[in-house]
């Protein structure tokens, strides 16, 4: 067991320095595990609506009952139907009581609702600001690149480490140099006699 967790701080370690050497990938994780986050929460919020839906059901339903078994109360009274009155009666208030149990369900699932969304909306927040760090940081990172990359400027104005000052661009006196420019030149105008042509 030592041989693991040994070897799971060195791992932990050496990506801690790989990170902090390359702190515009520690952004790109964070952001990944900020997105992860946000999508369960929105999942959570998903499940919760889901639930409060339900539970609004099961109220109307519950109140519906309880209407019908408060008229066959009524009704029973009207009749001196003593033996159902009773009953009707305990009938009629475990149906309260089990209404009154969904609703405080359903309070309680509206509070969820209310935070996750919450939650949700912070997270999604931190994310955007964190992807802006992201662009900012590799804005840096390709200004910084192409300061490092771009060639120092000679102090006789040349533009490249094979260029000579006194040379022209298109070398005079070479002669396969010409060669190839008069080849190229008459296989172009035959390309183009033969398009005209057709």
């Amino acid at each position: 067991m030592g041989i693991f967790e040994d070897l799971s701080r060195f791992l932990e370690s050496r990506l801690d320095q790989f990170l902090q050497a390359h702190p515009h990938l520690e952004l790109m994780a964070l952001e990944e595990q900020l997105r992860g986050q946000e999508q369960d929460a929105i999942a959570l919020l998903g499940d919760l609506k889901r639930r409060q839906k339900q539970l609004e059901d099961s109220i109307l339903d519950t109140a519906q009952e309880v209407q019908r078994w408060h008229q066959r109360v009524r009704k029973a009274q009207s009749a001196n139907r003593l033996d159902l009155v009773q009953s009707a009666q305990e009938r009629e208030a475990a149906l309260l009581r089990q209404g009154n149990h969904f609703w405080g369900q359903m309070k309680g699932i509206q509070d969820q609702v209310e935070k996750t969304r919450t939650l949700q909306q912070q997270i999604h927040t931190k994310r955007r600001e964190l992807k802006a760090k992201i662009v900012q940081a590799e804005a840096d990172r390709a200004t910084q690149k192409a300061q490092q990359t771009s060639p120092a400027a000679e102090p006789w104005g040349t533009a490249g480490w094979n260029e000579s000052p006194y040379r022209s661009s298109q070398s005079f006196g070479d002669p396969l140099e010409e060669t190839f420019q008069r080849w190229e030149t008459e296989a172009e105008l035959e390309d183009l006699k033969r398009q005209m042509g057709r």
